[in-house]
């Protein structure tokens, strides 16, 4: 395994991967390079000495500034370096050429999905229960939690048999349910903390993602509870399910809890009209789909130094075959994208949807710079520790993750990506709102890399977690679901992204169980558009 890595031939930063010592020596360009400081792994040094003011660059892109002069051969830290991001012009832009991988290899293979009466492909077959507030956040678990127990959902308690176990009680012997939906994948719930009590945006916005999730063809059916003095009220979702599909015709109850004698007798008829309700689902069984059918989002979370050069390129890959085969894929978080606009800009195929990614990241800083911060406040303590030290380092490694075709569409929080092609969609880079964001746009895949471990998972779409690194895979396997980290120690990029990209296939078809579902990991906050990076 080499010790170090020159990503672009035109960078100035190194990447280190195996700790270094001082006064170890590297040829770079044809020049010596002797560290005059120790380089931990995942960080970077410099090939020549840099002034005050002088700017470094990884990825051929331009990543910072020195705050004091950098000698050649020197760490960068938060010490001696600030975050520094080329200023983007719409001026004299020429047209994006991409070489479009070859799938030759791919075009006749496909995966097992559920299609519904539209077209649409579904990875799953969940009925959905959630509140349009926070105060029936109760009733929703109760409801879920006793539909799954009685349908044969649950999984073993292992803990609570600890816990009897610890305490000398007798561990209950409980017979294996059968399940008498078989074709409905289980019950799967949302919890909310808006609602009421905030702004009517809040609300409206929190409609327009429940609409997205009910609309999901992950979703056979909905049950919704309502109090009934709330902001969020049951014709404010009904007009964004009706913006969001005219033709919305799923199995869909309503609870308005302030209309019931007692929570009890309105429970009891949730639970039986939601059991009736489901009897009543189709019989479908998954088929055979083409693999243009994938609406991939790709995401990154508890990120390390290694990030964008193991697990980013390789979805990346991913995604680039995904799209050459006629399939979508959706990259995320904004605050990442800090320091990467000039290339995602030329990457947007039309001037519409290049200015409305600058608007939009425009309008997020501006909303920082409110609160006395910036987005490129980005990277928290972690990313800084394992070698991201300026957000535009963490962010043109995150963009990889996004590969290398055309941005065919650039949507805010909660609207729908494109069927076909790259889209950009503004979300945060707060793993759970992100991944939120990706399922209302449309994903029914999201894979997500980590080189620190992060547990994040969606009650409606698969996240398939992939590591950066091969002892992190190893340390946290019961949170893996697929190690990149063969790539720092040599194997070559596409023959990891092919294995990947099988793993992407078999959850698509059910036949693999990502980690985070089956540790029942259901994340769901959405975007209240407050200062989250």
């Amino acid at each position: 395994m080499q010790k170090i890595l020159q990503i672009e031939d035109t960078d100035n930063l190194i990447v280190a991967l195996k700790d270094l010592k001082k006064g170890e020596s590297f040829i770079i360009d044809n020049k010596e390079v002797v560290l005059t400081t120790d380089v931990k792994a995942k960080h970077k040094f410099t090939t020549e000495a840099i002034a005050v003011d002088g700017v470094v660059s990884l990825y051929g892109t331009a990543v910072g500034k020195a705050t004091k002069p950098i000698a050649k051969g020197e760490a960068v830290t938060t010490e001696n370096l600030r975050h520094y991001a080329a200023p983007v012009s719409l001026e004299n832009e020429t047209p994006y050429q991409w070489n479009k991988p070859d799938v030759t290899a791919h075009k006749n293979d496909h995966f097992l999905g559920y299609k519904r009466e539209d077209g649409r492909i579904g990875t799953a077959n969940y009925w959905l229960v959630f509140p349009l507030v926070f105060c029936q956040n109760r009733n929703v678990t109760k409801l879920t939690d006793t539909l799954n127990e009685v349908l044969g959902y649950s999984k073993q308690n292992t803990l609570k048999e600890f816990a009897l176990e610890l305490t000398n009680n007798k561990i209950p012997s409980t017979p294996k349910i059968k399940k008498p939906f078989p074709h409905i994948e289980g019950v799967r719930c949302i919890t909310v903390t808006s609602g009421c009590g905030g702004t009517a945006s809040d609300s409206l916005a929190m409609c327009d993602i429940l609409a997205a999730y009910a609309d999901h063809p992950n979703v056979v059916g909905i049950t919704v509870f309502i109090l009934g003095c709330e902001k969020a009220q049951r014709e404010f979702f009904q007009e964004a399910l009706d913006k969001r599909n005219p033709n919305f015709n799923k199995p869909t109850l309503y609870y308005r809890q302030q209309e019931w004698e007692s929570e009890e007798s309105m429970m009891q008829a949730a639970l039986k009209e939601t059991f009736n309700a489901m009897k009543k689902v189709p019989h479908t069984t998954r088929v055979n789909v083409p693999l243009s059918h994938l609406k991939i989002g790709v995401k990154c979370g508890g990120s390390d130094g290694f990030s964008g050069i193991s697990a980013n390129p390789a979805m990346g890959l991913v995604s680039d075959w995904v799209v050459a085969l006629g399939g979508s894929s959706a990259l995320s978080e904004f605050p990442e994208l800090c320091g990467a606009e000039g290339d995602i800009v030329h990457r947007c195929i039309t001037v519409q949807n290049k200015q409305k990614f600058l608007d939009l990241m425009k309008t997020y800083e501006k909303s920082a710079n409110f609160f006395g911060t910036s987005i490129s406040d980005n990277p928290s303590p972690g990313n800084i520790a394992n070698g991201l030290i300026t957000d535009a380092i963490k962010s043109t490694g995150a963009a990889r993750k996004g590969g290398r075709s055309p941005v065919v569409e650039v949507c805010d929080y909660s609207e729908p990506m494109a069927n076909q092609g790259l889209s950009l969609v503004c979300t945060p880079g707060n793993d759970v709102e992100a991944v939120t964001g990706l399922v209302a746009a449309g994903c029914n895949v999201v894979i997500f890399s980590t080189g620190l471990g992060t547990p994040t998972g969606n009650p409606i779409v698969p996240v398939i977690k992939i590591s950066t690194n091969s002892e992190i895979s190893n340390r946290l396997n019961d949170m893996i679901d697929f190690d990149c980290g063969e790539i720092i120690e040599g194997k070559p990029l596409p023959e990891v992204s092919k294995g990947l990209l099988k793993r992407v296939v078999e959850t698509a078809s059910g036949s693999y169980q990502v980690k985070a579902d089956r540790l029942e990991q259901f994340d769901f906050i959405f975007w209240k558009r407050s200062v989250d990076l």
